[in-house]
């Protein structure tokens, strides 16, 4: 009897961490370029049983009781968000599967998926952060309009000039499996053993999404589903903490057997 008591407990620390989840979910809902967390869950151990006696040709009980469940990690759904137009010619977003690549403080690479990029007082593209794009575009100085096509070439339209000026070719980031990315704020991602190394393709090629330029990707959060998921998630805690208190009351009744 005592074993329901702790594997009812896994089950509410479980769901507590299901709801700081969702909770982080509902939190980044305007949040720009944010893909949702998932948990993951598994049992823990099986002990061995003893079996009940049976016939010939009889199936026995299962071999074992379960100790509980235990959150066996959390990953990113990349799935994407709906697309907002705001005509700024900075505002990237990607159509399809890819990242973008930008260059952080400690000269390692980025990832992300939020493309509200700016030009900084050098004339290079940097995302709202402060980090270099990979590919390390500058702008001119007298460029009166920049054109991103959706293949990733960036031309700039010079004053006095009839034809524009390819000055640069945004690549996308491509992950054999991109729920292996490693999160580390601000949007932003790190490659992981389990994700493998990032392959920089240009836009357009097979399975590689196309740029949207004057557009940004917002959040994949659907708040029908974060709302039916957290009522999920608060019921399953309340059946577990349920089986705590029929656990107690069954204590309770075998040590008053005596009396």
């Amino acid at each position: 009897m005592i074993d329901s008591l702790y594997i009812a407990a896994t089950g509410m620390n479980a769901q507590q961490t299901q709801v700081d989840a969702i909770s982080n979910n509902l939190a980044n809902v305007n949040t720009v370029g944010f893909k949702k967390n998932r948990v993951k869950f598994e049992d823990l151990v099986y002990r061995s049983a003893l079996q009940s006696a049976v016939s010939p040709g009889e199936e026995g009980l299962p071999p074992g009781t379960g100790s509980g469940v235990v959150v066996a990690g959390t990953g990113k759904v990349f799935s994407a968000g709906d697309y907002k137009k705001t005509e700024q010619p900075y505002d990237l977003a990607i159509r399809g599967q890819g990242f973008f690549e930008v260059q952080l403080p400690d000269g390692t690479r980025g990832y992300t998926r939020t493309g509200a990029f700016q030009v900084n007082r050098e004339g290079q593209l940097t995302s709202s952060q402060g980090h270099l794009l990979g590919a390390g575009l500058q702008v001119p100085p007298d460029a009166t309009a920049i054109e991103i096509t959706e293949t990733g070439r960036v031309l700039a339209r010079l004053r006095d000039e009839s034809e524009p000026l390819e000055i640069g070719q945004i690549e996308l980031a491509m992950f054999t499996n991109p729920e292996g990315l490693e999160p580390i704020g601000d949007n932003l991602y790190l490659p992981s053993s389990i994700s493998g190394d990032a392959i920089l393709s240009a836009p357009g090629d097979p399975g590689v999404g196309l740029i949207a330029q004057g557009f940004l990707e917002s959040s994949n959060v659907k708040l029908t589903d974060e709302f039916v998921n957290l009522i999920v998630a608060q019921r399953a805690y309340e059946v577990n903490a349920k089986a705590v208190q029929a656990s107690d009351e069954m204590l309770g009744i075998a040590n008053n057997l005596r009396r």
